[in-house]
């Protein structure tokens, strides 16, 4: 007789990063011998892993899988922001930690609904509970350019004057229907309609496509943040933590990054000194990859733009002239090369 219980504890422990993996099983063995896999897994691929584990320890056991969830399916239901931000969260509620946020536009992957709430995952493959009142079914429009602007103003008119109809954050994507003079038209998803300078928005058509115009163009946008206040899982100029600050910016130049600054370390081609303008910079214990705790954009050198919480917001620093942060440097990693 097996203890299943310690066999599936030790294989849930195997996919226990929440933030992109969920393998959560519970057994039940029939009188013929027949183990009985219940639970949810994220995927089939999971659920493949789980299976060929499981044969190849105990190759003369049935196991049977038809209570077991699997909750990505094909054809997958995918779900738009409809709010300028809204945060992703640990748990089905606003109390839960804040992991990280969406911005409006974004398409999600709905994988099960509680209540009033979405469990989706991000198009990296980030996990998490979103309000479900602030999505919608409807894809959005094909997008033209990408808001630039930390926070752009929509407004009801092309004008200075007219009343304003929303606001807009940097690294949202959108398409342009009209303009007019110096301003965009632009049709949002949930029915927001409304003016933006068209100073705000970079064409996707027109984003950097050289190594070295990438940097350059990184570093003019990281300047506009300066000031913005710290906030854990935070990924705009409404509040930001320093993985959501590095992955932004990556975002403006049209780099997809992971999310987490132990994610970025982890898939980043190393760099040595002496760093370049646009290299990352991490802090933490030396060990594995999730020791990481900290990432901040070099200036060139040693000197970096970070959101800091010790600092509570977005500010520069020169790496070598404070001691805390020279003794937590594990190394630099660059996505731009």
């Amino acid at each position: 007789m097996h203890n299943w219980d310690e066999v599936i504890s030790h294989i849930n422990e195997q996919f226990a990063d929440s933030r992109t993996q969920l393998c959560q099983l519970t057994t039940a063995e029939s009188p013929d011998g027949t183990v009985w896999l219940s639970g949810v897994v994220l995927d089939e691929e999971t659920k493949t892993a789980v299976l060929s584990q499981l044969h190849q320890q105990f190759p003369q056991t049935t196991f049977n899988t038809k209570s077991l969830r699997v909750l990505r399916q094909s054809p997958s239901l995918w779900l738009t922001v409809q709010t300028s931000i809204t945060g992703l969260y640990a748990e089905p509620s606003f109390l839960a930690e804040q992991v990280s946020q969406v911005l409006l536009g974004w398409q999600l992957e709905l994988l099960r609904e509680e209540g009033k709430w979405a469990f989706v995952r991000l198009a990296e493959g980030y996990l998490g509970w979103v309000y479900r009142p602030y999505l919608g079914n409807d894809a959005p429009s094909e997008p033209t350019h990408l808001v630039t602007e930390p926070v752009a103003l929509l407004r009801t008119a092309p004008a200075t004057d007219a009343s304003l109809a929303g606001r807009i954050l940097a690294g949202t994507a959108v398409a342009i229907s009209e303009q007019h003079q110096t301003w965009a038209a632009l049709t949002l998803p949930g029915g927001l309609s409304g003016w933006i300078s068209a100073a705000s928005l970079r064409p996707l058509t027109h984003l950097p496509t050289t190594e070295n115009g990438r940097r350059q163009q990184l570093i003019a946008d990281a300047s506009q943040f300066i000031g913005v206040p710290y906030l854990w899982g935070g990924c705009s100029a409404l509040g930001i933590d320093c993985s959501g600050y590095s992955q932004l910016l990556h975002r403006l130049v049209g780099c997809q990054i992971p999310r987490d600054a132990d994610m970025q370390f982890a898939a980043g081609q190393p760099v040595e000194p002496p760093f370049r303008a646009g290299d990352l910079l991490f802090f933490g214990r030396e060990g594995d990859h999730r020791a990481i705790s900290h990432v901040g954009v070099s200036l060139g050198g040693w000197r970096m733009i970070h959101a800091s919480r010790a600092r509570n917001g977005v500010f520069v620093d020169d790496v070598s002239a404070v001691n805390w942060l020279m003794a937590m440097f594990v190394g630099g990693r660059t996505f731009l090369g």
